[in-house]
């Protein structure tokens, strides 16, 4: 049983192993070795966030891989293949694309259908142009 599967946060952020220093990269100099290694980054030198940063960017599908995992193992495996057959198919959207669109099909089966987001309230949503033939032709790519 693989122990990450019940895991209710998400694992430990390890610097090690996403980003590699100068002393990492170092030839025998004791400089950047860039015909090995490419050029140096400055961005990959600088940890902006440290391990909370990482642990919340991975909130969400650490949580849903938890669901998941549960659901197969009260109800079998057809249980988490169902749920997400359905998100894809309720994720792609073939509703006529000039009028305004809400995916409250996915957020329900996503389990967010009790959360407030900001887009929720601050989302300004203009009258739709009712250019049907011209934006299905956009999307369907005729």
């Amino acid at each position: 049983m693989d122990s990450s599967s019940f895991r209710l946060v998400p694992g430990q952020y390890d610097a090690k192993t996403s980003t590699a220093t100068v002393r990492d990269t170092a030839n025998s100099l004791g400089t950047h070795d860039a015909l090995r290694y490419g050029q140096r980054s400055l961005a990959s030198d600088v940890t902006v966030g440290g391990g909370l940063q990482k642990r919340l960017e991975k909130w969400d599908e650490t949580q849903d891989n938890l669901k998941l995992n549960m659901q197969r193992n009260l109800y079998g495996l057809h249980a988490p293949v169902r749920l997400l057959m359905e998100r894809k198919i309720v994720g792609s959207n073939l509703h006529f694309p000039a009028l305004p669109q809400s995916n409250l099909h996915l957020d329900i089966l996503m389990g967010r259908d009790e959360e407030l987001d900001v887009t929720d309230i601050f989302s300004q949503e203009t009258g739709p142009e009712f250019q049907i033939h011209a934006d299905m032709e956009k999307r369907r790519r005729i």
